[in-house]
This record gives C-alpha cells, sequence and structure tokens, in this order.
C-alpha cells in the first residue's frame, strides 16, 4: 500500500499516535472545529458546512480504503485506521450551536469530543452491530452511529441544559 493511502487511512497519521490512537483522531477533528468556528466568525452554516464535508469526505475514503486497512493491518477495524473516527467526530458537530466567542466554542468542541468519544468506546445498538458490515462499512458506520448519538447528546446538552445552567 503507497504511503498516501496509510496517510488518508490513518487519518492523518494520527492512527500511528500512542495510546489510544481513536482519540488522536477525534482530537483532530476537534481542533479542524476550533479552526473553522474561529475562521468563521462563529457563523454556525460554515462551520456546519466544513464539518459535513469532513465527514463525507472521510467516509468515502473509509469505505474505499477500509478493506484495504484491515488487510494491511491484519484485522477487522484496525485501531490504526482512524479516518472512521473523523468521520464520527466531524457528524458530532455538525449542526452544533457554535456558541459566542472562545468560552461558547471551547465548550462546544469539548462536550462534542467527549460525548463522541464516549459513543463510540460505549457503542450503543445498533453500533456494535454496524461492526459486522462487509468492507469499509463496517468500519465507517459504527462510528457513523456514534456521532449521530452524540450529535444528539450534545444538542441537548448545549441548547437545553448548558444555557439554564449559565
Amino acid at each position: 500500500m503507497n504511503a498516501l493511502k496509510k496517510l488518508l487511512i490513518t487519518g492523518l497519521g494520527t492512527g500511528y499516535l500512542p495510546v489510544a490512537p481513536g482519540t488522536w483522531g477525534s482530537a483532530a477533528v476537534a481542533v479542524i472545529f476550533l479552526l473553522v468556528a474561529w475562521g468563521a466568525d462563529g457563523r454556525g452554516y460554515c462551520v456546519t458546512g466544513t464539518m459535513v464535508v469532513v465527514m463525507t469526505v472521510a467516509s468515502v475514503l473509509c469505505v474505499a480504503l477500509g478493506p484495504a486497512a484491515e488487510k494491511l493491518f491484519g484485522r477487522k477495524d484496525p485501531s490504526h485506521c482512524t479516518i472512521d473516527e473523523w468521520a464520527g467526530q466531524a457528524l458530532t458537530f455538525a449542526l452544533l450551536p457554535v456558541g459566542g466567542g472562545w468560552a461558547g466554542r471551547l465548550t462546544t468542541a469539548a462536550v462534542g469530543f467527549v460525548a463522541f468519544r464516549v459513543m463510540d468506546i460505549l457503542k450503543p445498538p445498533p453500533a456494535r452491530q454496524l461492526e459486522k458490515l462487509p468492507h469499509g462499512w463496517g468500519v465507517l458506520l459504527d462510528d457513523l452511529m456514534a456521532g449521530l448519538y452524540a450529535n444528539l447528546l450534545c444538542q441537548l446538552a448545549l441548547r437545553v441544559i448548558l444555557p439554564k445552567l449559565a
């Protein structure tokens, strides 16, 4: 497998970072979220648009390169393959409130990051069952389901619970 494919499969190399590579892949997307939120000056449609692009590109790459990743690393849904975390984490950040100023953006990034990692680790149904799908679909769809669950949790936390605490 050529170097470019390895770089893409490993989420721009985040899959090679030590201890919990999926967390590093998710953290990379959280940084992208923060940079875009800062650059877009809080315009949520710009942030959501970017997250949808990241999710789409990562999803296509994951399905296309997933079988090669499994062959390269010798197991189904290998931990070095973090492009699926990129897709799921990006889905988590789509349509979330960006918040005012850096405090709001950091809060959204932190809540989204933690929610996705929890859902990705717990894999509530049907996420765990989706892992069994063939080829790159099983690698991808469990993370997209975790991202959907995390997004719903974040919507509740950021729009209903946290604003009432402030």
